[in-house]
């Protein structure tokens, strides 16, 4: 079941791959380093917004009824 629309999906990508590579990439780390062990955090969310974007399915969205996916709605 698919629940994510291309905008979301789209965001939901691109937030993920900048709060993963925040971790990582030297320029974007220095502004992640005075947060100690909250990078792990954001680095975890990340990563789970990445794989909610391949998957094009977010359990939180189904628990709560939402879809952003227009073949997902019925009319």
């Amino acid at each position: 079941m698919v629940n994510i629309g291309s905008i979301d999906r789209v965001f939901r990508f691109t937030a993920g791959a900048v709060l993963v590579a925040a971790a990582f990439v030297p320029p974007l780390s220095e502004w992640v380093v005075p947060l100690g062990a909250w990078k792990y955090a954001l680095t975890a969310w990340g990563a789970m917004m990445v794989l909610t974007a391949s998957l094009r399915y977010c359990p939180a969205y189904s628990l709560l009824g939402i879809t952003t996916c227009r073949a997902g709605r019925s009319s």
